[in-house]
């Protein structure tokens, strides 16, 4: 093993330690020693989510650190685990490698495939026989997406499966009637003052949209977190504005709010 190797498994292996100590029954920390699988996991999907937006921020030195805390929350219930004997960190690094090695045999095999749509459906294949080796065959094509996902992620995944027993639109442009038809039925729950079936078709609306994007090869939750960071921009933006001329946003009526919007727009140098 080189040195950078040795070195890169000190770092790991003093993490775990540094985890171990923290759950330590009679040194460590009493918030740490409380915690379980289930109390522990918000904050691990809440470190994704920082890792995400990192990422979209393009700051790389807070993706190293927000890296580091999604690796801490692995290490967390991996010793979790060990302190039960299920398995330790070491078996979670042998799992995925080996996970990673079965899953790509046109790397670390014979296999060829022509294009990725080849290789995404034998990639399925063989998530399916692990399913069916573990005895946990599908029932369904819909089986196996997990029900933590973000709505908008799963409701990609739900699609995808549903098209590969051909339950999918032909291409976009259908999906825009669609879009046509979920709104003026969402505004018929409006006008009828239907609370419960109005939250319905919004769903419905979103789940469409989601296919729209889906078939435009666009990541809905990525374009949602884009827009966000657009419309933070520019109503920070708008704030300042405001400020410089002496003003609250608050007090201005909706044809004076949208003018600094788009005087706010121009500063950005920003359309649409």
């Amino acid at each position: 093993m080189s040195d950078s190797s040795s070195n890169d498994r000190a770092a790991v292996d003093r993490l775990i330690e540094i985890m171990a100590r923290l759950r330590d029954p009679e040194r460590g920390c009493p918030w740490d020693i409380e915690q379980t699988f289930r109390t522990i996991a918000p904050y691990t999907v809440e470190e994704a989510h920082e890792v995400a937006d990192a990422i979209e921020r393009d700051d790389l030195e807070d993706l190293r650190d927000e890296l580091g805390d999604l690796l801490f929350q692995v290490v967390f219930h991996a010793r979790m685990a060990e302190e039960r004997s299920l398995f330790d960190f070491d078996d979670v690094a042998a799992a995925i490698s080996d996970k990673l090695v079965r899953r790509h045999p046109h790397v670390f095999g014979d296999a060829r495939f022509d294009n990725v749509e080849q290789q995404s459906a034998n990639w399925e294949d063989i998530k399916a026989a692990e399913r069916a080796e573990k005895g946990r065959a599908d029932e369904s094509l819909l089986d196996g997406v997990s029900r933590g996902l973000p709505a908008l992620r799963r409701a990609v995944k739900l699609q995808k499966r549903a098209a590969r027993a051909g339950f999918d639109w032909p291409g976009a442009e259908p999906i825009f009637e669609k879009l046509h038809e979920e709104a003026d039925e969402l505004r018929a729950a409006l006008e009828r003052k239907d609370t419960d079936n109005i939250e319905e078709e919004i769903g419905d609306l979103l789940f469409v949209i989601t296919n729209l994007a889906r078939k435009l090869d666009v990541d809905p939750g990525a374009a949602l977190r884009r827009c966000n960071h657009k419309f933070e921009r520019r109503f920070r933006t708008m704030e300042d504005m405001a400020r410089e001329r002496a003003l609250d946003l608050a007090d201005l009526d909706p044809d004076e709010l949208e003018a600094v919007y788009e005087a706010a727009k121009a500063r950005l140098k920003e359309s649409g």
